[in-house]
C-alpha cells in the first residue's frame, strides 16, 4: 500500500506539472517557473508567521501569493527596461533570501527547513494523510488533486482566451481579453502547482518536471492539444519509470525522477532528428530519380 501511494503522488505530480508547463513553454517563461518554485518559499514561511500554523491550504494561499508577487514585481521591473532575465534574477534571489531569513529568525524550532523545500522526500508522503469526508489519503494526494483540479478548470475556461493571448497578445488586447488577468492567473495555479508538488519532490525537482514534459512535447506535438496530451504522458511516465528505476538501484526518488525526465528528453531528440536526416534523405533521393 505504501509503494502504491508513492507511485499514485508520482502520477499526480507528473500529470499536474505537465499540464501547467505546456503554456509556460509556449510563452517562453520557463524560467520563471524557477524563479516561483523558489520564492513560494517566502510565501510559505509569512504563511506560517502570520497564522502559526502549518496547514496545507494556508501553505497554498501563502504560494500563491508569493507566485503572484514574483510575476507582478518581475514585470514590473521589466516595464522599467531592466532586461527580463535580470528582473527574474533579481526578484529570484531576493525573495529566496528573504525567505530563508524569515525561517533563521522565526521558525528556527518548526519543520520548515530550506533542505526539506528544496528536496523534498516522496517516500515520506504516505505517513502524513488527511481525513476529507471519512476518506483518509495522504496529505500530498489530497492537495495534488486539488491542484489538478484548478489547473483543468482554468484550461477548460481560458483555453482559446490563453492560446490568443500566448501567440498574440496584442491582438487578443484589442479584442477586449483580460490579458493581465490572465497572465496572473496562469502565474497562481503555478504557484499552487509548485506548493503541491514539492511535498513530494522537492522545489528544485519541480522545475524539471514543470518544463521537461512539456520540452519534450513540444519536440513532437504538431497541436497544442497534442502537446498537453503527450505532456501529462511524459511527466507521469518519468514518475513510474524513474521511482522503479530508484527502487532498483536503491538512490533517490525524486532524483531519479528527474533524471528520467532528462533522459525522456534527450531520446526523444535524438530520435526526431534521426527521423528528419532520413526524411531529408528520402526526399533527396526522390528528387534525383
Amino acid at each position: 500500500m505504501i509503494e502504491f501511494w508513492v507511485v499514485l503522488t508520482g502520477l499526480l505530480v507528473g500529470v499536474t506539472c505537465g499540464i501547467a508547463g505546456v503554456f509556460l513553454i509556449l510563452r517562453k517563461m520557463s524560467m520563471i517557473a524557477d524563479a516561483i518554485s523558489h520564492t513560494v518559499l517566502f510565501g510559505i514561511v509569512m504563511a506560517y508567521i502570520i497564522t502559526q500554523s502549518l496547514n496545507g491550504l494556508w501553505m497554498l494561499i501563502g504560494a500563491a501569493v508569493a507566485g503572484i508577487l514574483t510575476a507582478y514585481l518581475v514585470q514590473l521591473l521589466h516595464s522599467s527596461g531592466i532586461q527580463e532575465d535580470a528582473a527574474i534574477g533579481v526578484v529570484f534571489t531576493s525573495l529566496f533570501a528573504a525567505g530563508v531569513l524569515l525561517i533563521t529568525l522565526f521558525a528556527s524550532n518548526v519543520h520548515l527547513d530550506v533542505e526539506h523545500v528544496l528536496m523534498g522526500e516522496i517516500a515520506f508522503v504516505p505517513w502524513d494523510r488527511w481525513t476529507v469526508l471519512g476518506l483518509a489519503m495522504p496529505k500530498a494526494v489530497w492537495m495534488l488533486l486539488l491542484v489538478l483540479v484548478i489547473n483543468i478548470v482554468f484550461l477548460l475556461l481560458f483555453f482559446k482566451e490563453m492560446k490568443l493571448a500566448t501567440f498574440d497578445p496584442v491582438y487578443a488586447a484589442t479584442i477586449g481579453i483580460p490579458v493581465v488577468f490572465l497572465h496572473y492567473g496562469f502565474m497562481t495555479s503555478i504557484s499552487f502547482t509548485t506548493v503541491a508538488a514539492f511535498d513530494s519532490v522537492g522545489a528544485i525537482l519541480v522545475v524539471a518536471m514543470l518544463i521537461g514534459p512539456a520540452a519534450t512535447s513540444y519536440l513532437i506535438s504538431k497541436t497544442i492539444k497534442q502537446m498537453f496530451i503527450y505532456s501529462m504522458l511524459f511527466g507521469a511516465g518519468a514518475s513510474v519509470i524513474g521511482y522503479y528505476l530508484a527502487k532498483l538501484w536503491d538512490t533517490s526518488i525524486a532524483g531519479m525522477m528527474a533524471t528520467t525526465v532528462g533522459l525522456l528528453f534527450i531520446i526523444t531528440l535524438i530520435s526526431q532528428k534521426i527521423i528528419e536526416r532520413r526524411r531529408k534523405a528520402l526526399v533527396h533521393k526522390l528528387e534525383l530519380s
